[in-house]
């Protein structure tokens, strides 16, 4: 057009005015002198009828608060009828602050260079953004969504914003790819939310969202954390996620809901269950794009804290614990691990303790007896978090107690034996506990390792019985088999017998000749006849009578502890 007639066209506009300038160049200043054409002169708002800009260009730059120059600035703007950017594209910023669609807005396959700024905007009808790219950043900031929304296969750069964003309808991101980070901080999702495929390269923040009736989410990939700190979920969901942390600190889950994970380190910390929540790992991939992100790091997944959780709900299945925080999770006792779930166990190996070389018993342990005890020097345990001290052993045995529990109530015996073990040395550490108590329970550790511990009872047994036999070839048998001799006395046509037999004689002379092959045999025939409570019958020497009640009494103890031990590895 000449300048005249652009003159005359832009006289023929007013406010409310439909335009159509599908596939035109717009400039700053040409898209000035629309916006001054439809502005409505009792407020100063730009108000559009239909408007259509398929396939147009927004470039250069136009003046709209007479201090800056912006290429493409629709603030406050209002469209009263249809808007079509489909196709459109905007090499420079874009703003569209504080503008109202009232009808559908469709922005199918538009390009923004750099800045898209949609901070509460209102869309009352349809908003579609499929497949645009968002150069550097889009903010749509306490936007609000009262139809339904679409980002499905949409690209930002570098990240988005939809915080506090309202989406009064269902909010379809499924395959969008966001170059950054995604925030969608206190943000609303009234009906459903669907982040099929969705993938973000950095950072997804969930905090604070209301998730009202969203019964699928993900399955997604978040090469970061996938925050999702204070959110409510009111409605079933089954959430699925390939991230590199889940954090659901304070999280509400109001229904039934379950968490399905890849390579995820998961901390519930505080979150709350009012109907049964599953925490699971998945051995295959979601989608190509998942793995791709994620790609060289472990898939499995681990949990962080249930510190502050109630577990009555909660089941855990093919988890890694074994740097869990238990500390403080309620109901502890009523928590089911299924599946492969991993504990630390203590280090293996001889270790240094002061001058002293010690082995730690295999076993499963909590991650705060590992901070505990790293914590008094001990090696091969691991330190806890820099600027927290440590639980002592007064904390820790009845998370040991409770967990237990939960194993035995699910008839687990043999895994329960761990945690009894784990109880019962904190006991045996708990300063608090008096010190009689304490000695017993070193005594009970040292003989059978609290009757778990078959392999040391036996050898305490064999221990026993060994000196128990050479007690009595030293000192337990007569010199000689002790003889009946039979005294009498004659009075008148009478004659008086007594018949005894003689007192055992302590055995004499050098220690090397008692241990004779004869003497073993006795001894040994004692000792086997002490483990089963029997008596020998054979003449003994009175330490050899002492001897012999000292063996009956503990080596059938350490007998029975060696079956128990055995037993409770094997109880079904």
């Amino acid at each position: 057009m000449s300048e005249g007639q652009r003159a005359a066209y832009f006289a023929g506009l007013h406010s409310g005015s439909p335009v159509d300038h599908r596939g035109t160049e717009l400039t700053g200043e040409l898209l000035g002198r629309l916006l001054d054409a439809v502005r409505d002169p009792a407020d100063g708002t730009p108000r559009f009828g239909t408007a259509r800009f398929s396939g147009a260009t927004f470039s250069g730059s136009a003046d709209f608060t007479r201090a800056e120059f912006r290429s493409a600035w629709f603030d406050e703007a209002r469209f009263a009828g249809g808007v079509r950017f489909n196709g459109a594209r905007f090499p420079d910023d874009a703003r569209f602050a504080e503008a109202v669609f009232e009808d559908a807005a469709d922005f199918r396959g538009t390009v923004f260079g750099k800045d898209a700024n949609f901070g509460k905007a209102s869309f009352a009808a349809g908003a579609w953004f499929d497949q645009a790219a968002f150069g550097d950043g889009a903010s749509f900031t306490r936007a609000s969504f009262g139809g339904s929304s679409r980002f499905s296969k949409a690209r930002f750069g570098k990240g988005a914003t939809f915080s506090k964003a309202v989406f009064e309808a269902s909010a379809d991101f499924g395959k969008a790819e966001f170059g950054l980070e995604a925030r969608f901080t206190g943000a609303l999702f009234a009906a459903e939310a669907r982040f099929t495929e969705a993938t973000f390269a950095l950072h997804a923040w969930f905090n604070r969202t209301v998730f009202r009736d969203a019964t699928a989410f993900g399955p997604l990939a978040c090469a970061g954390t996938l925050d999702l700190n204070s959110a409510v979920f009111t409605a079933p969901v089954a959430m699925a996620a390939a991230a590199g942390r889940v954090t659901c600190k304070g999280t509400r889950w109001e229904a039934k809901a379950s968490l399905r994970l890849r390579y995820a380190t998961v901390d519930l910390t505080n979150a709350t269950f009012e109907y049964p929540f599953t925490v699971s790992a998945r051995a295959t991939p979601f989608f190509s794009a998942g793995e791709t992100l994620l790609a060289g790091k472990n898939p499995g997944v681990a949990v962080a804290s249930l510190s502050g959780v109630d577990a009555s709900y909660l089941t855990l299945t093919d988890v890694d614990l074994s740097a869990c925080r238990l500390l403080g999770t309620i109901h502890l006792d009523q928590l089911r691990l299924e599946g492969h779930f991993q504990l630390d166990f203590a280090p293996r190996g001889l270790r240094r303790r002061g001058w002293l070389p010690v082995r730690w018993t295999r076993r499963r342990t909590l991650a705060e007896e590992h901070h505990w005890r790293a914590s008094r020097g001990a090696a091969g345990w691991a330190a806890g978090p820099p600027g927290q001290p440590p639980a002592g052993p007064t904390a820790l045995a009845p998370a040991y107690r409770q967990l237990r529990k939960a194993f035995e109530d699910d008839k687990n015996e043999p895994d329960a034996a761990d945690f009894y073990y784990g109880e019962m040395e904190m006991r045996r550490h708990d300063p608090t506990r008096p010190f009689m108590e304490r000695v017993l329970l070193f005594l009970y550790w040292a003989v059978s390792g609290y009757g778990l511990r078959a392999l040391r009872a036996v050898c305490c047994l064999l221990a026993a019985a060994t000196v128990t036999a050479l007690a009595l070839m030293l000192w337990g048998l007569p010199k000689d088999s002790p003889k009946q001799e039979t005294v009498g006395a004659i009075s008148g046509r009478k004659i008086s017998a007594v018949t005894d037999t003689q007192d055992p004689v302590d055995p004499t002379g050098p220690w090397r000749g008692r241990l004779t092959g004869e003497r073993f045999e006795k001894a040994l025939r004692v000792t086997v006849n002490s483990v089963v409570f029997r008596s020998s019958e054979e003449e003994l020497t009175v330490c050899g009578t002492y001897t012999e009640m000292a063996s009956r009494v503990a080596e059938p103890l350490l007998l029975a502890l060696a079956v128990l031990a055995v037993r409770g590895r094997i109880k079904r």
